[in-house]
């Protein structure tokens, strides 16, 4: 089962829009391994739909933005943090547009700005760029074409980050730092280390711990998971993001509804036709989008339905043929005619505004270990995350991450030998249907108790149930031989808890965090943050 070392430069773990940042930067000083899951594009930057939020308009200001971000953020935002990601985004942009990545151009009469530029909830201005509906598609498209083309960038596909490997871990002398990681290729279904001089979180999200959710599979919060096993603090995890408006239909998997349709005047309305957004706030239908999730999930709660509508229906289909071509034919394939019926939609669970706590550029607590993009806390987003800055920190924050290991890289230089990976007396499997039903349990609990509105008796609940279900798993993987499914099922429990535990702290509704036993917001904006020291419970 164990295969042959690898040693690289630079590992970077997960093949997203971060990630992929990272390497282009990185392969001008030294050889990068890019570990992804399944293949390279197959990532949450590959679904975004909207676009990145980037001041571009002479009408728009970086203070303007930064002024939506903090607003949206709840007083958990870090100005300075914000300040810098918002002003570099320009930079950031020019240089895909370098890489031959296109963004739409402006069609619109009376527009100042050279881009047709979207507007979404949260957003005074217009300063969404986009390349039709399938913005990060085609973002992922060029960064992985152009990677593919440079000799120092080497993408492996089917592997599965196991944990981090840390010199304390393995009794190597001297300070406590990363050194590499263990890899399952699922290919092989061998188990080996990469060794690296720096290794880079940037593994995406945890939306799979939910069972309604916009992500794709693979975001299992592998990356969060694994810090917190190697000892890192994780901050904020209770500030789940629940997109407002995923497709409701049986065979529509994950498939997200962008909120640029509610940018260019689309309505929410309960099934009986009535508009509820103003009932909530003055924004109506572009209110940010802890919001707008708050309210669908008052109105189907309400009356007792299952979905609510958005309704584009008073745009032409020639407009939404032209603006939305891929999510206007993604609709018609199940039977929704969006220019002339509304669309049936529920919240999904989006994006994770908490992670590993992180600098812009990626340094972390644990030398030789960067997080960046979704899976780290950087103070961006705050208690909720403004649309489309996803993208946006993805960039800016891959670029610095990459900018300040080149500067420091060579100071990890020292060759150190990572043991091979003990198997000790596991044996394979012949139960799979036990972790099949731990997934199901896990996030079965996870959406009846610590979903969009919660409660301290439901927390407590999802506490007890997610802790058993953490030492079954445990001693789950000690006794049988490891798989891709298993692993995966360890992390999602393990950022389970991390949420649970988080929310529990947080006595007060914030931003994407709404406890009806404590509904006020608290006059103090303080961080949650967990750090578990290794050794700890997560042995």
């Amino acid at each position: 089962m164990n295969g042959t070392p690898i040693s690289s430069d630079f590992l970077v773990i997960g093949s997203g829009l971060t990630g992929l940042t990272v390497a282009m930067e990185l392969c001008k000083h030294g050889r990068v391994l890019v570990a992804s899951k399944v293949e390279a594009s197959e990532c949450n930057s590959f679904y975004a739909q909207g676009g990145i939020a980037c001041v571009v308009d002479p009408g728009d200001t970086i203070e303007n933005h930064v002024q939506d971000t903090l607003y949206t953020g709840h007083g958990l935002s870090d100005p300075d943090v914000v300040r810098q990601i918002v002003a570099d985004g320009r930079d950031r942009i020019t240089e895909l547009e370098q890489l031959g990545i296109e963004f739409d151009r402006c069609k619109r009469t009376g527009m100042e700005s050279e881009y047709d530029l979207g507007q979404e909830g949260g957003h005074s201005h217009r300063r969404v760029l986009h390349a039709g509906d399938i913005t990060g598609q085609a973002m992922m498209n060029g960064l992985i074409e152009a990677a593919h083309k440079h000799e120092n960038i080497t993408i492996r596909e089917n592997l599965m980050a196991i944990d981090l490997v840390a010199t304390g871990w393995i009794g190597h002398p001297g300070p406590n730092r990363c050194i590499g990681a263990y890899f399952l290729d699922k290919d092989s279904n061998q188990i080996f280390p990469v060794r690296a001089a720096c290794t880079v979180l940037a593994s995406g999200g945890l939306g799979k711990v939910y069972p309604y959710t916009s992500n794709p599979d693979v975001a299992t919060g592998d990356g969060v998971a694994m810090a917190w096993r190697a000892g890192l603090p994780i901050r904020n995890m209770e500030f789940v993001q629940f997109h407002p408006t995923c497709l409701f239909h049986p065979e529509a998997k994950s498939f997200l509804i962008s909120e640029a349709i509610r940018g260019e005047g689309a309505k929410l309305k309960d099934i009986r036709g009535k508009a509820f957004m103003e009932d909530f706030d003055d924004r109506g239908s572009l209110a940010p989008r802890d919001i707008t999730a708050r309210a669908i999930d008052f109105v189907m709660k309400k009356h007792g339905d299952p979905y609510v509508y958005l309704d584009i229906t008073h745009r032409s289909e020639a407009f939404l043929r032209e603006r939305f071509p891929n999510l206007y034919a993604a609709c018609l394939r199940y039977g929704v005619n969006m220019a002339t019926e509304p669309i049936p939609v529920v919240p999904a669970a989006h994006y994770s505004c908490g992670g590993v706590v992180a600098e812009v550029n990626g340094t972390t607590t644990l030398p030789g270990l960067y997080a960046c993009g979704e899976v780290a806390s950087t103070g961006l987003h705050g208690a909720n995350r403004l649309a489309s800055n996803s993208l946006l920190e993805a960039l800016v924050c891959g670029h610095a991450t990459a900018v300040e290991i080149s500067n420091v890289w060579e100071d990890f230089m020292e060759e150190i030998s990572i043991p091979g990976w003990r198997c000790g007396e596991a044996v394979s499997s012949d139960e799979a249907v036990v972790v099949e039903h731990n997934w199901n349990e896990v996030r079965t609990a996870m959406w009846d108790y610590v979903g969009i509105v919660r409660t301290e008796r439901r927390l407590a609940r999802a506490r007890s149930r997610i802790r058993n279900l953490r030492q079954e798993i445990k001693q789950y993987y000690g006794d049988y031989l490891v798989t891709s499914d298993l692993l995966e099922l360890r992390n999602i429990a393990d950022v389970a808890e991390l949420i649970i535990r988080s929310a529990e702290q947080r006595k007060e509704s914030r931003g994407l965090h709404y406890l009806a036993d404590h509904p006020a917001q608290a006059s103090d904006a303080v961080d949650t943050v967990i750090h578990d020291k290794p050794g700890g419970p997560l042995t």
